[in-house]
């Protein structure tokens, strides 16, 4: 059981052929009652709404019930920079964007963009996937003209020392994990159980007593078999590729990722690996999942063309790419693009500054994620890239920056994880414990701002398909004014705050205020 603030608000909305602008945005009066959210909220809760359902999530749901049921919409084409998408996937293969000036496999570019075969976006990391962070990149290849590399020196050193206690740490803990599991298996006669199932459990035998132990105290905090996996991983990952200075995993693309002029590589295949890569398919189920099949989830807008676009590796992004990404997302049609990726280094910010640039002047959304490390991006110590402020001033009006918030409407608000800024995060969405689409037709929960990013590019995207006259600048200006205010204090980084001091709005991104305020600019765009 939990507590939630409840919120009440008077609606005189919309006619049956279009949304009527007013200034009756959902409003703050408090009032506290329990409530009990079932599995399908759980699955959902991003799209639902404070009043109706307890749950501060986009009110998704109730924007399509009471304004959109009778509106017409263009489709919208939204690229998703990332790791790769599952463009087969069950809830997403409706949605993929086509180019249609170009033939499928025939071997040649025949829309003439440069790039062979893209019919669904394009691959530009080729067949890599293992990197290094840009840390371990500054020192690997003695960039030492960098201003970060003395930075850059230091943190592995540290990072990497880290990563090596972790995993000395937490690699028994998952090998005790399993030998438990399989003495209560045994004990039991079972292949599997849950850890409640065990609870009653009363044996006799020494061995089957520690491992109901065991068992029992890694549930109480928060440890099970797969996040102990993921978390060996992790830091085996970190030692391996992430910090080690002697692994070059762009060897096999064979391209001089500091020539930006060195720009056709990679290929046609918009996923590497669909066991490892989720990431991107998690996210564009967020933003555009098939809402009427009644399989899996429900994304936030289906009038929608989502552009498969990989240069996301395991380890941290190229400058070289992510600017080349954005420029072939918007000379392709794309309105908005979603960045679920980040970085605390960058060699060539001022080649991705560009291609931010170039995205605004040809009225290109850029949604980002704000990043996962708990830091305050106003600290110019705590830099994240990339951004639109280039650690001077903001250059770009196009460009929403996206902390992460749960679905507790208390002091739990924000997620423990999320990077947080008065001046460089621009609003809060849903980014805990996210239900989405990943490869091969599954669905999980994610945890992150790479989930919050995609909620409001989901949102965005969708006010462009009832009113696509609306310029990127002014989307953002609509997406920050229209949030849901919260007035009250929350727990991050070991302090108690109020919600409105850690982003530039003080909101939480909401599809149904959103598109009463577009509407009141629709015949003025």
């Amino acid at each position: 059981m939990k507590k939630i603030i409840f919120l009440a608000f008077c609606l005189t909305i919309y006619s049956c052929s279009t949304i009527k602008f007013t200034n009756d945005f959902l409003n703050l009066n408090y009032k506290e009652f329990k409530f009990e959210i079932t599995d399908s909220q759980s699955k959902n809760w991003h799209n639902l709404d404070l009043e109706k359902d307890s749950i501060p999530g986009m009110s998704v749901e109730r924007a399509y019930q009471e304004l959109l049921s009778d509106l017409e919409a263009k489709k919208v084409v939204v690229a998703v920079i990332d790791a790769g998408i599952d463009i087969n996937h069950e809830d997403l293969k409706d949605y993929i964007w086509v180019n249609e000036n170009e033939i499928p496999d025939n071997q040649i570019d025949d829309d003439k963009n440069g790039y062979v075969d893209d019919i669904n976006g394009w691959n530009f990391l080729g067949k890599s996937y293992n990197e290094t962070l840009e840390m371990s990149r500054l020192i690997r290849d003695e960039k030492t003209d960098n201003p970060y590399y003395a930075d850059a020196l230091k943190t592995i050193e540290d990072k990497l020392s880290e990563a090596k206690q972790d995993l000395k740490f937490y690699q028994p803990i998952l090998e005790n994990y399993k030998i438990a599991t399989n003495i209560i298996k045994k004990h039991l006669n079972v292949e599997s159980f849950e850890i409640n199932e065990i609870q009653d459990l009363d044996p006799e035998d020494e061995f089957v007593q520690r491992a109901k132990a065991f068992l029992t105290y890694s549930e109480s905090v928060d440890l099970d078999l797969k996040r102990l996996e993921g978390l060996v991983r992790q830091f085996s990952d970190h030692i391996n590729y992430h910090y080690n200075i002697n692994f070059n995993g762009r060897e096999i693309v064979g391209d001089d990722v500091y020539n930006l002029d060195d720009n056709i590589y990679g290929d046609s295949e918009v996923i590497h690996s669909k066991e490892s890569e989720s990431h991107g398919t998690h996210v564009s189920g967020i933003i555009g999942a098939n809402r009427n099949n009644n399989l899996g989830m429900k994304g936030v807008n289906n009038n929608i063309e989502l552009m498969a676009i990989r240069a996301v590796p395991n380890g941290d992004e190229y400058d070289k790419d992510i600017s080349l990404a954005i420029r072939y997302a918007v000379d392709n049609g794309a309105k908005v693009i979603n960045m679920s990726f980040g970085k605390s280094f960058s060699t060539n910010p001022e080649w991705v500054y560009d291609a931010i640039k170039y995205a605004e002047k040809k009225s290109v959304l850029i949604v980002h994620a704000a990043g996962n490390d708990d830091k305050d991006l106003d600290d110019s110590n705590d830099k994240n890239f990339p951004n639109d402020h280039d650690y001077k001033s903001e250059f770009v009006k196009n460009y929403i920056s996206v902390g992460a918030s749960t679905l507790n409407f208390n002091e739990d608000l924000v997620a423990y994880f999320s990077n947080y800024g008065r001046k460089n995060v621009d609003i809060y969405a849903p980014g805990y414990e996210v239900y989405s689409s990943t490869p091969n037709n599954k669905y999980d929960f994610k945890s992150g701002t790479s989930m919050a990013a995609p909620s409001v590019t989901g949102v965005a995207s969708l006010v462009l398909s009832y009113f696509p006259k609306i310029s990127a600048n002014r989307l953002k200006e609509i997406i920050l004014e229209s949030g849901l205010e919260v007035n009250f204090h929350v727990n991050h980084d070991e302090k108690n705050i109020l919600f409105e001091d850690l982003s530039r709005s003080g909101k939480i991104v909401n599809a149904y205020n959103a598109l009463l305020l577009a509407s009141g600019k629709r015949n003025k765009e």
